[in-house]
């Protein structure tokens, strides 16, 4: 609307000025060595506009044949790099596609066409790797990391194949150096804390985790990561010979989880060789409302100072007060009257179990009972034949790989994942063949 408001009132003045002219065109006279010129003053303002117009086409047009070369010059260069972003665009997808012959094509072809070389290194480092050539990456992926632009991804290249390598030493010093660059990476503190614990630099790991909770890459409930790394440290102290230390970190990790099973457990076991028994028994009660384990059983009874096979009866029996429904507090009172040959206290535990399926450890258990109360060699032996097909005992059972063990670690002892182990019963392995024998329980003990 302004732009037409301004176009008619420009259009207005020169009409005026041109309706002046017309009726007060007034005379000029030029006189030049002998020459005299007598014209009106708008036809000389005419023949200067129009000498004026000449002259600046004139200019432009010399202008135009000055710069064309430069200007030819530009034009294919930008036709070259839009070519070259078009093969690395291309490049990229196919990449993503997993197509590796593609990929290699359009690598060499951007690398041609453009003159950016952290760019064209990038994807002929992924060409390389997709097409299964790791030294050729390795070595695109090292030349991006001597320039300070192009550090982080020549790091991340190289801890990548690293870890890929299962090369730990290298891919701790790389992740290292990465989470300097980039301290605000998720992707870099994830992996820099997995290799740190994976190495038990626990302390490390720690301070890595922290502050990535504090840079908010990691989530802030990571409680009970922190109370492993804090039962490790307890650990270390613990080796070394710092009880008090050892103390303190494992109260912490506790604090921390409650429903930590391996800190309780240890953190009770400290307070009895600290001959501090009624602490021991209040963590372990605290630990059984939450989640009943067979190992509070012995320490339980240390706390509590039950030596004779009476004394734990009632020791269990006042435990499973505390998770009267749960199958460890059965079990607890269970192997306690077995011990004491209360068969009929066994047996009535025993019988709460079995009445909604036995799991192997309780077929067991009843063999027992009738081997011991009544010498029934049969019923013993059926109940062993139903315990290889019944549930399997519970164990520590990795998350990742699937790896049952007897003891928790922080550190599967097979893929070496952090904190993947958890109390459970593994899955039940079953025969192939039609007819053969009904494969045993998969070992679990009751640490």
């Amino acid at each position: 609307m302004l732009r037409a408001v301004w176009f008619l009132f420009v259009i207005g003045v020169l009409s005026l000025i041109a309706v002046w002219l017309a009726e007060d065109p007034g005379t000029v006279l030029l006189q030049w060595r002998g020459t005299r010129i007598d014209s009106s003053f708008s036809l000389l303002l005419t023949v200067v506009a129009v000498l004026t117009v000449i002259t600046a086409l004139i200019y432009r047009f010399w202008l135009f044949i000055r710069r064309a070369p430069s200007e030819i010059s530009r034009l294919w260069s930008e036709r070259r790099r839009r070519k070259g972003y078009l093969a690395l665009t291309r490049g990229m997808v196919a990449v993503a596609a997993g197509d590796a012959e593609e990929a290699g094509v359009q690598s060499k072809r951007a690398e041609s066409l453009l003159e950016d070389p952290p760019l064209t290194m990038l994807l002929s480092a992924q060409a390389a790797q997709l097409g299964g050539d790791e030294k050729a990456a390795a070595k695109f992926f090292s030349s991006l990391r001597e320039e300070a632009e192009t550090e982080f991804l020549g790091l991340r290249g190289l801890l990548t194949q690293s870890m890929k390598r299962r090369n730990w030493d290298e891919a701790l010093e790389l992740a290292g150096r990465a989470y300097k660059l980039r301290p605000k990476s998720g992707w870099v503190a994830k992996n820099l804390f997995d290799l740190q614990a994976r190495a038990g630099h626990w302390r490390d790991a720690q301070a890595t985790l922290e502050e990535a909770v504090n840079n908010r890459v990691m989530a802030v409930d990571n409680l009970r990561r922190r109370a492993v790394l804090e039962y490790q440290i307890s650990v270390e102290a613990g080796n070394s010979g710092d009880g008090a230390k050892a103390l303190k970190y494992i109260r912490k990790a506790n604090d921390l989880a409650r429903d930590f099973i391996p800190a309780a457990i240890r953190l009770a076991r400290l307070y009895v060789e600290a001959g501090k028994g009624r602490k021991a028994a209040n963590i372990v009660i605290c630990a059984w409302k939450l989640k009943p384990h067979p190992g509070f059983l012995e320490i339980y009874w240390q706390a509590k100072g039950a030596e004779d096979a009476m004394a734990k009866v009632q020791a269990a029996q006042a435990l499973a007060k505390h998770n009267p429904g749960h199958i460890e507090s059965h079990l607890a009172i269970a192997k306690a009257s077995l011990e004491a040959r209360l068969w009929g206290e066994a047996r009535k535990h025993l019988a709460e179990i079995t009445s909604s399926g036995a799991p192997a450890r309780v077929c067991r258990m009843m063999a027992e009972l009738e081997e011991m109360e009544n010498g029934d060699q049969a019923s013993a032996r059926a109940w062993l034949m139903r315990a290889t097909t019944a549930e399997p005992d519970p164990a520590w059972v990795c998350g990742h790989c699937g790896e049952a063990v007897d003891e928790w670690s922080a550190l599967c002892g097979k893929c070496e994942n952090f904190d993947a182990l958890t109390w459970r019963a593994p899955p039940h392995i079953v025969s192939l063949a039609a007819h053969g024998p009904a494969p045993a329980a998969l070992p679990a003990g009751e640490g």
